[in-house]
């Protein structure tokens, strides 16, 4: 076992963070929060790898012969895909509406936003 995927999943995370709190534009940091979203495909695909390890189709191996990867983290990155593009989509969507209500999407300019 490798320690790093853990460590490319660990640096995207951080390397969105610091893409989102510096973003001064909100498709940029739409993009960034997609690259942290990112980070935890890699941290799941980490945590199900084995090595040597087949698709858990068992129609063409005898069972137990050789080891199989865990198909429930296969399920839960592709559900992480799913939802990842579905948000970015949503958040996509309302920088649009926040251009057209008031032509900026520069968040330090979105006066009703400041508390």
């Amino acid at each position: 076992m490798s320690v790093l995927p853990y460590l490319v999943a660990g640096w995207m995370f951080l390397a969105g963070c610091y893409g989102l709190a510096t973003s001064r534009h909100l498709v940029h940091a739409v993009g960034c929060l997609a690259v942290c979203q990112s980070s935890t495909y890699v941290l799941l695909l980490a945590v199900g790898y084995r090595s040597g390890g087949t698709a858990a189709v068992f129609s063409d191996i005898a069972p137990g012969s050789r080891p199989v990867v865990d198909p429930v983290v296969q399920a839960l990155t592709l559900t992480d895909v799913v939802v990842g593009a579905t948000v970015t989509a949503l958040l996509l969507a309302l920088v649009i509406q926040t251009a057209k209500r008031h032509g900026t999407v520069n968040p330090d300019e979105l006066s009703e936003l400041r508390g």
